[in-house]
């Protein structure tokens, strides 16, 4: 088979990858988003600050500063540990990712309002929230399952985003019309899939 032929192969290969990466974390992180601590975080910004466009794009560069760090965390520990010692390490991070998204969450204590606006204000309290949150701990094992780092954090981010503008343009409105009970299950479903299917597939690519 002539190299042309393998090199356009291996091309649709790694855009396949990188697509199922992109959308696994959209719609993980999406899901799990829905009643987490920084969906509440979102709906007390809004409230608190009344600057949308400020606080999306706090929301929008905090996600991406933290998931950026958490997926490198993944990958280099995708580096560490042998592809079958991997493999089990990141399923059963999603069997408790799964496990974890059944309960429902609560926000520690109100944000302080930063002298330097709404923008910087939702930047530092989203920032810090997301620290050691199920959302950023998921970043990191799907930064370790799949091996496009960019497709991981931009998935993840756009997730946030997807539960994130509508909290802070409907505010808590948004928390009667969402049946969070439902979405919970639903992401803990497909949490508990994605380990299953972790299990069963090839040791993620370094």
């Amino acid at each position: 088979m002539p190299s042309s032929v393998y090199a356009v192969l291996a091309f649709r290969f790694s855009v396949a990858a990188s697509m199922e990466a992109f959308l696994t974390s959209t719609v993980l992180v999406a899901l799990a988003e829905t009643g987490d601590k920084t969906q509440l975080l979102s709906f007390v910004l809004a409230a608190k600050l009344r600057r949308p466009s400020a606080i999306m794009m706090g929301i929008l560069l905090a996600t991406l500063l933290n998931h950026a760090l958490a997926g490198s965390v993944g990958v280099a520990l995708a580096r560490l540990l042998s592809p079958t010692a991997l493999k089990v390490t990141v399923a059963v991070a999603f069997f408790a990712f799964g496990l974890w998204t059944l309960k429902p969450d609560s926000l520690d204590a109100d944000p302080k309002q930063h002298r330097l606006g709404a923008f910087v204000t939702t930047l530092v309290a989203f920032f810090l929230a997301e620290m050691g949150d199920k959302t950023q701990l998921a970043t990191v094992a799907l930064g370790a399952r799949y091996p496009s780092l960019a497709a991981v954090v931009s998935g993840t981010t756009l997730g946030m985003m997807i539960a994130n503008v509508p909290a802070v343009l409907l505010g808590e409105a948004l928390a009667h019309r969402v049946p969070m009970r439902l979405v919970r299950y639903v992401a803990a479903a497909l949490f508990i899939a994605v380990g299953v299917f972790t299990l069963w597939s090839d040791p993620p690519a370094v």
